[in-house]
């Protein structure tokens, strides 16, 4: 019996993996049949774990990057708190609304793989145009900048929750939450410890936008890490439907607008008690590092 397009591996070169003709999963031979290469092995997921958590890495250590800066943008820039706070304020407004249609992206349009892909790019396109604004001495560009980051950031966090549904249940989610939410504000953290350093690390005889700018286009390197990451998963996540029989991102359940008349009181608590913690919390960062 010839291969179907169900059996044949994903990269050229050999298969691994057989159909039986009375089960519905893939069956799997030599290296894919371990531990660490079968998506149905608790090793495996926890793999590609490491991935989904450093896929919102780069964008947590740019989206800093002016809180760890701010004497150093203000001075080179030559602007004040209200105009520094825009680079803050450019990336907050579009998520007002954005999350809630980049999730209906994600479900309908792009699908998982590539809606991360997508809101990748726009992250990794708005910090290079940021560093770019800062080389060519334009805070204008500084702020478009921003604000093409501010596209893709927090809607590369709605794709990492949803692969994080799709990879795991139960109990297990509770851990997978927290665990990627700690490595995103490891990132956060690095960043505000490692950018003045790189920026006092360059030569005195550069201007300030210039020691600014190479210090900014570090924090695209770490965007393009993120972007690796999520092509590293969009391969695994294709792997394992193909294994499993299982659709991009599926999560067993669909969800719909009118479902928020459904949502319990306890659940719009949560919502206000975050509202309370970025509005206190933020702004600190910001202004007062």
């Amino acid at each position: 019996m010839n291969e179907t397009d169900e059996t044949k591996p994903l990269l050229s070169g050999r298969s691994d993996r057989v159909i039986d003709e009375y089960e519905d999963d893939v069956k799997l031979t030599g290296c894919g049949a371990t531990a660490a290469c079968d998506p149905r092995q608790t090793l495996h997921r926890f793999l590609v774990l490491i991935l989904i958590c450093f896929l919102s890495f780069g964008s947590y250590f740019c989206y800093d990057n002016p809180g760890a800066l701010q004497t150093e943008i203000k001075s080179a820039m030559e602007v004040n708190s209200s105009q520094y706070m825009l680079l803050y304020s450019l990336y907050s407004w579009p998520n007002v609304i954005l999350c809630f249609f980049g999730g209906f992206l994600i479900d309908r349009v792009f699908g998982i793989r590539f809606g991360t892909i997508v809101f990748g790019m726009f992250v990794l396109i708005g910090q290079c145009i940021f560093a770019l604004g800062a080389s060519l001495n334009s805070y204008t560009v500084m702020e478009i900048g921003r604000f093409v980051f501010g596209l893709g950031g927090e809607n590369l966090a709605v794709a990492q929750n949803t692969y994080a549904v799709s990879w795991f249940k139960n109990k297990e989610l509770n851990m997978v939450f927290g665990l990627q939410l700690s490595f995103s504000r490891v990132g956060s953290t690095v960043n505000m410890n490692v950018m003045k350093p790189i920026y006092d690390a360059t030569s005195d005889a550069l201007p300030e936008y210039k020691k600014l700018a190479i210090a900014l286009w570090v924090g695209s390197g770490f965007c393009i890490l993120s972007m690796i990451c999520g092509l590293a998963l969009w391969f695994f996540d294709a792997r394992a439907a193909r294994i499993t029989k299982k659709g991009s991102g599926e999560t067993g359940e669909v969800i719909k607008l009118s479902d928020v008349k459904d949502f319990p009181l306890t659940l719009w608590l949560i919502f206000i008690i975050c509202v309370t913690y970025y509005v206190a919390v933020f702004p600190f960062i910001g202004l007062g590092v």
